[in-house]
């Protein structure tokens, strides 16, 4: 439950922060260009707002009911207070915005966020008065349309090699090269049915050599043809990669993982590995006549030999030494595992500020173009059944809390909804910037009716999408 609760609070962070910087970037550029904004929420909020603080009254307002334009009744606060003087409103006075145009809140349904800006056709449904004013949306020029609705899009991109930046100068790049982790990888069932072994190293992707520096390294292994791998640390073996290998993926939440050998870290006083003079230092290779040569081997062995005294060989200063212990009921002996990095040392790359950010727009422009190209999957039968919503999304982060893993997530979740909101679909900014750039090209602009139903349709459209990729997600819980 707990780790549910710690993967819950990842998203909404995440989502939370993702969605201010989208909003600011259309909030700027219709700022810089005089454009009046209504609102800026994070968080969606039908009937109530958990906080709303209006600038033309410095009040701000918690658990606050919206009010009926129609009926002309005010939006009422179970509790309010004031944080300074009150301020007019520019925009219905003199024709300049201002900050102060802007109620900004905090909504209570965590699912996204919105920008209302002022004479424009979109999901908040506002009404469009008779005479257009100069502050509106509509009565700008198409490029600086153009350039409001791009900027949602531009700040999630430059938030993630920003994102990606710090992360280069802060953690580095770490990586453990292939040759020197003699014991390979671990597969799962899925790719172990298409010829992959564990022990297996990586060796070339359609006849590209891999190397463990790319941090693409697997998504090319997933999208090949052809894998080429070492195995028994000297053969070469072929393995031919079905086209629909990325979805048999699924189901094992994974793909390969470095195999970890079994060395002693510390011991746990009183417990059988102690008691039957292991040192911490210890190599196990072998438990009975069953080689060990990774966690993976020793696992199952210890277990199978539960509450029975088992012959375990231990490799110490160069030599084999057996020992006899006996697990407990649960085929545990008492130890703690020395971690990968300290059987295989990593190679570590250091960036200093400036050297982060070419790195930043690497990956940022890499992980891009693994997104873009990984969509075509999408446009498949297998490729439908794997979407995912919110549920899938918070598993992507990690059962305990991970700074460097939060980052990282967060940064490709920031490509992932610069991409998704650039499609072409009413209701997306992608839907507006097509309408806008046909505006450019034809020097007519789309007719308000036009705009309000294609805004309809999409919005339904994506509200279907919402309902079966979420669908997807109650189904793999329940019946999967």
């Amino acid at each position: 439950m707990e780790s549910i609760l710690i993967k819950a609070l990842q998203f909404i962070i995440a989502l939370a922060f993702l969605v201010i910087i989208h909003e600011f970037g259309h909030y700027i550029f219709a700022r810089i260009f005089g454009i009046k904004v209504d609102k800026f929420y994070m968080f969606f909020n039908p009937r109530f707002s958990l906080l709303r603080y209006d600038p033309r009254t410095n009040k701000v307002g918690l658990l606050v009911k919206q009010g009926d334009e129609e009926k002309n009744t005010p939006d009422k606060a179970a509790f309010s207070f004031s944080v300074g003087k009150p301020h007019p409103a520019t925009a219905d006075n003199s024709g300049k915005t201002s900050w102060r145009d802007t109620i900004y809140g905090i909504g209570w349904v965590p699912l996204g966020g919105y920008c209302a800006i002022n004479g424009m056709i979109d999901e908040t449904n506002q009404k469009m008065s008779d005479e257009a004013q100069p502050w509106e949306f509509r009565t700008k020029p198409a490029w600086q349309r153009l350039l409001v609705m791009f900027g949602g899009v531009l700040f999630n991109f430059i938030l993630a090699i920003l994102i990606y930046a710090g992360i280069a100068a802060h953690w580095g790049a770490k990586y453990i090269p292939f040759d020197v982790a003699t014991e390979g990888f671990d597969f799962v069932p899925a790719a172990q049915k298409v010829g992959f072994r564990n022990g297996d190293i990586p060796f070339m992707a359609d006849g590209e050599k891999l190397d463990a520096a790319d941090g693409d390294y697997m998504l090319k292994m997933v999208e090949a043809k052809n894998v080429t791998v070492i195995r028994n640390r000297k053969d070469t073996v072929n393995i031919a990669i079905p086209s629909d290998f990325i979805f048999r993926l699924n189901d094992d939440k994974g793909f390969m993982a470095y195999r970890l050998p079994v060395y002693i870290d510390r011991l746990v006083p009183g417990e059988s590995a102690a008691k039957a003079g292991m040192m911490e230092g210890d190599h196990i290779i072998a438990v009975d006549t069953i080689p060990t040569p990774s966690f993976t081997e020793l696992t199952p062995a210890l277990l199978a030999n539960a509450g029975k005294e088992v012959t375990l060989t231990v490799e110490r200063d160069g030599k084999n030494v057996t020992l006899a212990v006996t697990p407990n009921e649960y085929g545990k002996l008492g130890f703690h595992l020395r971690p990968i990095t300290a059987v295989y040392p990593p190679v570590t790359v250091e960036y200093g500020f400036f050297e982060s950010f070419p790195k930043g727009w690497e990956i940022g422009t890499s992980t891009l173009g693994n997104y873009v190209g990984s969509m075509k999957h999408v446009f498949t039968s297998e490729g439908a059944q794997s979407l995912g919503g919110f549920g899938t999304i918070a598993n992507m982060f990690s059962e305990r809390w991970n700074w460097l893993s939060f980052w990282e997530i967060t940064a490709f979740l920031s490509v992932a909804l610069a991409f998704m909101n650039i499609i072409p679909i009413p209701g997306l900014d992608g839907g507006h910037i097509m309408f806008l750039l046909w505006e450019v090209v034809t020097r007519r602009k789309v007719p308000e009716n036009v705009l309000i139903a294609a805004q309809y349709v999409g919005m339904g459209f994506l509200l279907l999408l919402l309902l079966y990729a979420n669908g997807n997600d109650i189904f793999r819980a329940f019946f999967k």
